[in-house]
């Protein structure tokens, strides 16, 4: 069922076509009301007085403090662009387009180019304009007579239309080939993590049947009088390792012998997505007539239609600023890092005063406490780090001075993900590489600022702080992130459309009425700005992250990814088309940078799970204690479990008389405790590192190699095997060009009708070659 229009929406579409036509404004300028001598009210008609200068119709309409000026570009320019570019929009894809037409997109795309390039006597520009208060704002219109921009509202912008296909055709005929291709590549990403997400789901569920027949779990649970150390140097008493046995059983949830299986397929799932989706991009703008189109040839024929005598903006490179511009990038980066580690203390810090605390549930799980405590923190960080890292970004960009607005938005690409990377992956990596591998042994504790001991990992493993940090943080940004990103652009245009509720009758209004109307109702949508469509690749590109890297400790990440996306289609489709202003269209043939960093990425995954299976998972101990420690490999043993006893073989003794100074223990009453356990491979004797530990150390190392070559090479193999074009788009490009090479042979002229040409020999040849030379000599 399709919803109701509002009068004077219908009463838009039942005009006739010449009168539809002349109110197609391609933009509109929005200034504020002020006096007529004013400075800003002078740039303002100096402004509009350089575009009546180049034939562009103008319409100026004061509505109470607002000033609206509608801009519609001669028909001269389109007609220079089809000639200088033999028209690129032809043979598209769209039937209802004439081939001596250029689309509404590529329209609104050259007027935008045009309105930014056009400047002042003070050599101003409209950026500049907008900054000083001159105009507020430009936005093209969202066309209510547009019967594709009522489609998509009707078929796609809906909650009720989640499940179905997106009409990409559609999305790229209103918004343009980059958010076509943006939406092509969302949807191809949803599909593609919903196999990724049943395995990760099977390997979850394995865990769980697993989840109290596992024989660590129930040694863990068993062991009352395995006395482990203290946590920490005061308030913490020496403890029964039975107290964790929820934590053991939490733990073989993501620890398990699923946990390698589910890191491989992802590296392979990884190369396969990205592989598939060359094949699916090539389809889409081959389809398009864009496989071979070229922004810098556009680029220049916009500048040309512009300013006939325009000069050629050069390339510029200069080893001063890009050495500016890197250590730039590096202070950054390291105090990205400091917060990281500020962080890491924060933790610290909090799990001593957890343990101090007079509520005992808090004083009992001081350390998930810490944990959880400080995964929040770490989020709030990344929220406040996001707009400074823009903010960086952004002149560090302006100091390289790139050519293009191709070249501008890569480096500004490039540079806003290395920083958000590293602001939402360096406490991960830090939890996974480094906790509890760094901060020494009871007797011998590494302390910050001489102080307070390094955090411990769990008996069990780290793997399960890994998994706190990594589902706190993404389910939050999922959540949240999504609830401002809706919430705040309908708020905001609910807020306007209050404050400038006005009586009006349409029946008796004018034309000049209703186009005032629709001038109004798209000024109250929310503002967009060149690079929203950035954001929502990085929001995309970073949850991607999230879900390939790491995921070894995250089995349910591709699941959280794939529930997110399924609403974040629709939630960006109903912004798009009912709550912001029209983004300006702009021509692509690809994702452009943001494929280089998926790959980059996919390479990283690689390598960061092959690690967290090696160093944070016990999987490398518990396999070189089955073939070799354990019972299995002393003697052939028949109905033992390999691992029995493999929890007392990974716990190490001390001697509680070789504490430091710092170290106030407090005993049980009745008690005299002269050792504990801790989780390590050292000598009882001298506390050096045992044999196993070597042993387990090599091995780790071996499965690192071997893990990353064997995935590396599935990967390359795969994208061998998978080719980025599929044979019928490269067979439709040559069928194609062709035609179009007979189509120019037909149009030349016959050159035996025009310019006869006797290749005949001619019988006097050799006399007349001969006189030839000796009058030259003769002259000389």
């Amino acid at each position: 069922m399709q919803e109701p229009m509002t009068p004077w929406q219908d009463e838009l579409l039942q005009l006739n076509p010449f009168e539809a036509m002349d109110m197609k404004w391609d933009f509109v300028l929005v200034g504020k009301s002020s006096s007529l001598d004013s400075i800003e009210e002078d740039k303002r008609r100096l402004y509009i007085a350089e575009l009546e200068k180049k034939c562009f119709k103008i319409k100026k309409v004061r509505d109470g403090e607002k000033i609206f000026y509608g801009v519609q570009a001669p028909n001269d320019i389109f007609r220079k662009y089809i000639r200088l570019l033999k028209n690129p929009d032809k043979n598209s894809g769209l039937n209802h387009t004439n081939s001596d037409h250029v689309f509404h997109t590529t329209r609104i795309r050259i007027v935008h180019f045009i309105l930014h390039k056009t400047s002042i006597k003070t050599e101003e520009y409209l950026e500049d304009l907008i900054k000083r208060g001159v105009f507020e704002t430009v936005f093209p219109l969202h066309a209510l007579e547009d019967l594709c921009g009522q489609k998509l509202k009707q078929k796609w912008a809906r909650w009720r239309d989640v499940i179905y296909t997106q009409p990409v055709s559609e999305i790229r005929e209103y918004f343009g080939e980059k958010v076509a291709l943006y939406f092509a590549w969302l949807g191809w990403y949803t599909i593609m993590l919903f196999p990724a997400a049943i395995v990760g789901l099977v390997v979850f569920l394995y865990g769980f049947v697993h989840f109290n027949s596992s024989l660590i779990s129930q040694e863990i649970c068993a062991a009352n009088t395995t006395i482990m150390c203290p946590l920490c140097d005061k308030y913490c008493p020496f403890w029964p390792l039975s107290d964790t046995c929820m934590y053991a059983k939490v733990t073989h949830l993501f620890d398990n012998e699923g946990t390698v299986f589910f890191a491989m397929f992802m590296a392979v799932w990884a190369t396969v997505f990205l592989e598939l989706w060359k094949r699916q991009r090539a389809r889409d703008v081959s389809g398009w007539n864009l496989y071979n189109w070229d922004e810098d040839e556009e680029e220049l024929a916009l500048d040309i239609i512009n300013n006939p005598d325009c000069n050629i903006q050069q390339h510029q490179h200069s080893y001063l600023r890009s050495t500016l511009v890197l250590l730039g990038v590096i202070l950054v980066i390291a105090l990205l890092i400091g917060i990281a580690q500020a962080l890491v203390i924060y933790r610290v810090v909090a799990t001593v005063s957890f343990v101090g605390s007079s509520w005992s549930l808090l004083k009992e799980h001081a350390n998930t406490a810490a944990v959880i405590s400080g995964a929040v923190l770490h989020y709030l960080t990344i929220v406040i780090m996001t707009k400074v890292n823009r903010v960086v970004s952004t002149h560090l960009c302006n100091l390289e001075k790139p050519r293009t607005f191709t070249d501008r938005e890569n480096s500004f690409t490039t540079k806003v993900f290395t920083f958000q990377f590293v602001t939402h992956f360096s406490s991960l990596f830090y939890v996974a590489f480094f906790l509890g591998r760094i901060n020494g042994y009871p007797g011998n504790y590494v302390r910050i600022a001489g102080l307070w001991r390094l955090e411990e990992c769990h008996p069990s493993g780290c793997i399960t702080d890994l998994f706190i940090q990594m589902c706190i943080i993404m389910v939050l940004k999922q959540v949240l992130s999504n609830c401002v990103e809706f919430l705040s652009p309908y708020l905001c245009f609910k807020f306007r459309s209050l404050k400038e509720r006005r009586s009006r009758v349409h029946s008796e209004h004018g034309s000049e009425d209703r186009i005032t109307e629709t001038w109004r109702a798209n000024y109250r949508l929310g503002a967009v700005h060149t690079f929203s469509l950035f954001d929502e690749f990085l929001e995309m590109v970073i949850q991607y992250s999230f879900t390939t890297i790491f995921v070894a400790a995250f089995p349910l990440a591709p699941l959280l990814a794939f529930i997110n996306n399924v609403l974040e289609i629709r939630l960006d489709a109903i912004k798009m088309t009912r709550l912001q202003r029209r983004l300006v269209p702009r021509k692509a043939n690809d994702i452009g940078i943001w494929l280089q960093v998926l790959e980059a990425v996919g390479v990283l995954a690689v390598i960061t799970n092959g690690l967290v299976i090696a160093v944070t998972s016990d999987f490398i101990p518990r396999l070189i204690y089955k073939h070799v420690y354990g019972p299995c490999g002393q003697e052939n043993t028949e109905g033992i479990d390999c691992l029995t006893g493999y929890i007392n073989q990974s716990l190490s003794t001390f001697r509680t008389q070789d504490y430091e100074h710092l170290t106030e223990v407090h005993e049980p009453p009745n008690s005299s405790i002269r050792e504990c356990r801790y989780r390590d491979y050292r000598s009882s004797d001298d506390y050096s590192f045992s044999v196993q530990f070597w042993h387990i150390f090599a091995a780790r190392l071996a499965f690192v190699i071997v893990f990353e070559h064997v995935a590396v090479c599935i990967k390359f193999v795969a994208a061998w095997f998978v080719p980025d074009v599929p044979q019928n788009v490269k067979n439709q490009s040559l069928e194609v060009k062709l035609e179009d090479l007979r189509k120019e042979l037909s149009e030349m002229p016959e050159e035996s009708d025009e310019f006869p040409i006797d290749i005949s020999p001619h019988p006097y040849r050799d006399l007349l070659v001969e006189a030839s030379l000796i009058e030259r000599s003769t002259e000389v």
